[in-house]
């Protein structure tokens, strides 16, 4: 059977009317302009000065300079039919401080770029917090401290305030699992502590962040969607031998069940505090009646599927970032990740589109009805500009394609997927990465600023004109 014969067998995949088509980005990856219109130093800011700490000792200062060129990038958008733009709004910009009134000039630049989006018909997707905290709540303690939770939901209300009458779609705080295990256990992230307990600590006030601001916005208006955003991955032991299947628990356990059963349970699960053993301490009463208030969508990121092994003698973390010398895994510090043998991307993370579909079928079978929204999902490859001036990332489209694939058969199964984001929009500022790793849908000229879509991007344009997909990628 040829490829021609095989394309004209494969019915389309087409998705329910009112799939959600986006992209995604966050504030300090794309914004730049750090010192500008009153904004305060984020702990990003000061992480990136640090020696060793990112690759090349690049830093975001101007990233791809989009306080600049948001007319621009949201005319990009347009341009590829996006029906929704999911961003993030810079903490320090809004309170430089972490605390007091909103910043006029901060509140007035996220109000432009609103108006914008919807001028040109795409939805905004605000998120509150993808790391990028004031360094003066970082100098009082940081996430470790229980009051940054509270310093979070009065930011939070004052964001609400001022969009809240444009923007329908909120979630709170990004990947809670990277802001607490890679920032204050591993030290790869900002602020690069290495306090595996402060870190547990963080990781609950982060979500204890999140159902405090959720209280704060409801008290606002009562038309507001909110969720809660978590990095899930799916999990399998290197063997069947029992100290494999208990790696592959314990690091389910750290990375999915606790922020899944904290936030639709209500309780985090027994065996992962065991895991803890005395450092479990970090939890006050009615803080889990606060952390479960019911959410009106679950945000998902996915990137790839985690082979772990309890051999001793492993690497810490197969994500790890160039300057990690700790382990996130706090309690599991001895489990290690190995490959799987399949296809990986540039970052080496691997390629498993399965991984997704398991996740999302076990979400809708052991968790309390809620709608889900795959709010991240993306490659990092090595795209190289042709002379013609295009970029032919065939790798980042088949990776989509295959994601989206899986996707429209857990709709089918009846998941309750109701959009999906990809990441990134643009290529920009990687974190610990510096600039090495593109993950963008658009080719970003660091020198020039230059936008250049890429074909994954014209393709993901033709998809959402139709859509939904054609048999395999074209």
């Amino acid at each position: 059977m040829t490829t021609q014969e095989t394309q004209v067998q494969v019915p389309d995949l087409v998705f329910p009317t009112g799939f959600v088509w986006g992209a995604a980005t966050s504030a300090y990856q794309i914004e730049g302009a750090v010192s500008e219109d009153g904004r305060g130093v984020s702990i990003w800011d000061t992480f990136v000065r640090q020696p060793g700490r990112v690759v090349n000792g690049e830093n975001a200062d101007t990233a791809i300079d989009h306080y600049h060129r948001y007319r621009e990038d949201v005319e990009t958008m347009a341009g590829l039919g996006l029906g929704a733009y999911r961003f993030s709004i810079s903490w320090p910009r809004i309170q430089p401080d972490g605390t007091g009134p909103a910043n006029a000039k901060g509140i007035d630049f996220y109000s432009r770029l609103v108006d914008e989006l919807l001028s040109r018909g795409i939805d905004p997707w605000v998120t509150l917090y993808h790391w990028d905290l004031p360094q003066s709540l970082e100098d009082a303690g940081g996430w470790p401290s229980r009051d940054t939770a509270q310093r979070f939901a009065d930011y939070a209300a004052l964001v609400h305030d001022a969009l809240g009458d444009r923007v329908r779609n909120w979630s709170t705080v990004n990947e809670p699992w990277c802001a607490a295990f890679l920032g204050y256990a591993s030290g790869e992230h900002a602020p690069g502590r290495r306090e595996p307990a402060q870190a547990l600590r963080a990781a609950h006030h982060l979500l204890l962040a999140h159902g405090l601001a959720v209280e704060a916005m409801r008290a606002q208006r009562s038309d507001t969607r909110i969720g809660g955003c978590v990095n899930l991955y799916a999990i399998s032991p290197e063997t069947e031998s029992e100290a494999d299947l208990d790696a592959a628990r314990r690091i389910d356990g750290l990375q999915n069940r606790f922020f899944l059963d904290a936030l639709l349970k209500g309780a985090y699960p027994a065996d992962v505090l065991e895991d803890f053993g005395a450092m479990a301490d970090f939890a006050q009463d009615g803080d889990l009646d606060v952390i479960s208030a019911p959410l009106d969508m679950l945000l998902i990121n996915y990137y790839s599927r985690f082979t772990v092994s309890g051999k001793p003698g492993g690497a810490a973390s197969a994500a790890a970032a160039p300057t990690d010398s700790g382990s996130p895994w706090v309690g599991s510090e001895h489990v290690s990740f190995v490959q799987g043998g399949r296809p990986v991307t540039a970052m080496g993370w691997e390629i498993d589109d399965s991984g997704l579909y398991e996740l999302l079928v076990r979400l809708a079978r052991e968790y309390p009805a809620v709608p889900l929204v795959i709010s991240e999902n993306g490659a990092a490859f090595d795209d190289v500009m042709t002379g013609d001036g295009t970029v032919r990332d065939y790798e980042r489209r088949d990776y989509i394609a295959a994601h989206l694939r899986t996707c429209h058969a857990a709709i089918e199964a009846g998941v309750p997927l109701e959009g999906y984001f990809a990441w990134s929009l643009m290529d920009n500022f990687e974190w610990a990465w510096g600039y090495g790793k593109r993950f963008g849908l658009v080719h970003v000229d660091y020198e020039t600023q230059v936008r250049v879509p890429k074909e994954s991007a014209l393709w993901y344009a033709e998809t959402i004109r139709r859509g939904g997909l054609s048999g395999p990628a074209e």
